[in-house]
């Protein structure tokens, strides 16, 4: 009965106080923050393996086909997706929003080391990481040269850029994009391998003996104590084309790599590109 024996006492100030509501209503309204959806990110573990070389085909046979089987009766699993590309395969499982982020990992590391011994040889050991949903690059930046080459510019960058922008506060991490390493590439001559009687695995079976660097115990004495080691022998391209794959048992001819091959410092995988 109050309000409304103010209001037909006086209506003037009636009016002002509801205008007053009204405004004050209406501001707060278009400041209040409103979401269509809450921010949750689902626990999202991922999968990365390394087959230099394999096909998009082999690598989905030999490696995303075996480490998909071993995952998928893992509890609470919603979606398992799997790309194979040339020399790379990428699963990314997705688990239901109430499940452990941390145990979920442990679970697809001890699937994963279970089937370790059904991977090709060549595979590198799988990377298992816990994914934010949200994690996407948020800023490139380009590097160029007018006097270098992709190679030492990406050297370049990881020598000198990596380090430090990782430590700078608030970075996550720090990818080089079309990153290009040095490697030794070994180029077959089929002809002279054809004339010379000498295979793929034979090659492969002298650098696998050959340039290895070993442990070979210690030397001590009463005021010193030195570490052996026995070095790679072969650093250069000249090196490499001095190697001996087979002496002939009769004559003593040595067939060497440089006989059958050429051998040139190159990028790992030419087709990528900064």
């Amino acid at each position: 009965m109050l309000l409304s024996d103010i209001s037909v006492k006086r209506p003037v100030f009636a009016i002002v106080i509801n205008l007053l509501l009204v405004t004050f209503g209406l501001y707060f309204f278009f400041e209040l923050p409103l979401r269509e959806y809450p921010d949750a990110d689902p626990p999202i573990v991922s999968i990365d393996t390394i087959y230099p070389g394999a096909a998009a085909s082999v690598v989905e046979a030999r490696v995303t086909q075996i480490v998909e089987d071993s995952i998928s009766g893992i509890e609470g699993i919603e979606t398992i997706q799997s790309v194979s590309r040339d020399g790379q395969s990428s699963v990314s499982i997705e688990f239901a929003i109430d499940r452990d982020i941390d145990a979920a990992a442990n679970d697809i590391r001890d699937r994963v080391a279970r089937v370790r011994s059904d991977l090709p040889n060549e595979v590198e050991a799988p990377e298992i990481g816990k994914v934010d949903a949200n994690a996407q690059p948020i800023l490139w930046m380009r590097v160029m040269s007018a006097s270098r080459s992709a190679l030492e510019i990406s050297d370049f960058a990881d020598r000198y850029l990596v380090d430090r922008f990782s430590v700078v506060r608030g970075v996550a991490s720090v990818v080089i994009g079309g990153e290009q390493r040095y490697a030794m590439r070994i180029w077959l001559n089929r002809v002279a391998m054809a004339a010379q009687q000498v295979t793929v695995a034979d090659i492969e079976s002298a650098l696998r003996r050959e340039n290895v660097e070993l442990p070979a115990g210690r030397i001590d004495s009463n005021v010193r104590e030195f570490s052996v080691r026995i070095a790679p022998t072969f650093t250069t391209p000249e090196q490499f084309e001095k190697l001996v794959l087979r002496t002939d048992s009769t004559s003593g001819h040595q067939i060497k790599l440089g006989d059958v091959t050429t051998v040139a410092v190159g990028p790992e995988d030419e087709r990528r590109q900064l």
